[in-house]
């Protein structure tokens, strides 16, 4: 449960107060384009934390970094609430986002310090279901609690999670990587570790898949609050009930590819997720495309939401696989730079065509699926099912 809620940072981040982008938009008086950009800064602030984070747990071990960065993340939350314009909210939100990124990247160094294999595959699914309901929870805390406070609510709330998860870090975490498996040598060997991963056509061939797939991902968390809301109408309450389904798509899907682990090969169980995002990418741009309106968009949303649920595990797994745990810290940065990077990078894109049209978010969301399909063709080796250790 507690790794589960760490590794779910980023939804907790982010898409608790999408229900609040318009209100933020017309607070700080910018546009879609603006407002969205602190999602960016939140997304760069997560990927930049994670290699800092990450290495650092290699080194210090997984505890201390942790708990560092849960406090750091209640103190940001905390002045998020308070940000007098929209460039200070925008910088905050990059602080919060590198504070939160400890506890994404230190879940995952975890997982692979007490796990390999198809073991491993089937404990990140399990987290899926944990995390899986951050997404679904809250957006819809934040549409209720905009109906009795102010979009700076959102961040007080986040601000108590925050010390929550301090809390529960404190006293449940065991330290999962002893002294003498400890990386040494500093920066020069981190950057070589990471020199090391780079060059590994596996590691980088899932990692980017993945990363580009999550780019889909994130532009439809940028996007949709004012696709949904303002082109098709939604109320943020309706807004929040269509994310929640969605999302619910991501942990069915998650679950389904636990219980495949160990009989499906990990590598056709993440084809088959990369498959379904695209033909879910493909769907929503020609929906848009046709103007066939909302009965034909909401479909095609699920499923590019919903094949993430085979993708981030197995992708994950694969990329992480055969990694000694002194490295893991550092591999696990690697995979959540690229994934944040790619999606902040992507999350603008959905809103630079105004409020009035859906055409930017779906050429984007296309684009990225296609791309992430291709790589993964393309770079993943076919036989890294075989590398996949047993389960330890």
């Amino acid at each position: 449960m507690l790794l589960g809620a760490l590794s779910a940072m980023a939804p907790l981040s982010t898409d608790m107060y999408l229900p609040a982008l318009p209100q933020v938009s017309q607070d700080f008086h910018t546009g879609a384009a603006q407002t969205q950009l602190t999602l960016t800064f939140s997304v760069v602030g997560l990927a930049l934390g994670q290699v800092v984070a990450g290495p650092l747990s290699d080194r210090l071990g997984r505890r201390r970094p942790l708990l560092v960065g849960m406090a750091a993340y209640t103190v940001a939350s905390l002045l998020c609430a308070l940000a007098p314009s929209i460039g200070t909210f925008a910088a905050l939100r990059l602080v919060q986002g590198a504070a939160g990124a400890a506890g994404i990247v230190i879940a995952r160094a975890v997982v692979r310090d007490l796990y390999d294999g198809t073991a491993a595959a089937k404990f990140f699914s399990t987290l899926m279901l944990v995390n899986g309901l951050a997404p679904i929870l809250a957006p819809v805390v934040g549409g209720q609690l905009l109906r009795l406070t102010p979009w700076t609510g959102v961040f007080a709330v986040l601000a108590g999670v925050g010390v929550l998860l301090f809390l529960g870090s404190l006293l449940w975490l065991g330290e999962t990587l002893p002294a003498g498996q400890r990386q040494t040598g500093g920066l020069t060997a981190t950057l070589g570790t990471f020199r090391e991963l780079l060059v590994d056509r596996s590691f980088a061939g899932y990692a980017l898949a993945q990363a580009l797939a999550f780019a889909a991902l994130f532009t439809y968390i940028s996007g949709s609050p004012f696709v949904l809301q303002d082109l098709y109408h939604l109320s943020p309450q309706a807004f929040s009930a269509v994310f929640a389904v969605n999302s619910l798509g991501i942990i069915a899907a998650g679950q389904v590819s636990g219980r495949l682990a160990g009989r499906v090969p990990l590598r056709r169980l993440l084809g088959a997720g990369l498959a379904t995002v695209t033909a879910g990418g493909i769907a929503l741009l020609a929906a848009v495309l046709a103007g066939l309106g909302l009965a034909a968009v909401l479909p095609a949303l699920f499923l590019v939401v919903a094949g993430q649920g085979l993708v981030l595990p197995n992708a994950t797994t694969l990329a992480l696989a055969g990694r000694p745990p002194r490295v893991a810290g550092s591999a696990s940065a690697l995979v959540g730079l690229a994934q944040f990077a790619l999606g902040g990078a992507a999350a603008p894109l959905a809103g630079i065509g105004g409020n009035g049209t859906a055409l930017p978010m779906a050429v984007t969301i296309a684009a990225a699926a296609l791309t992430a399909a291709a790589t993964f063709a393309l770079l993943a080796p076919r036989d890294a099912a075989a590398r996949v250790a047993s389960p330890n």
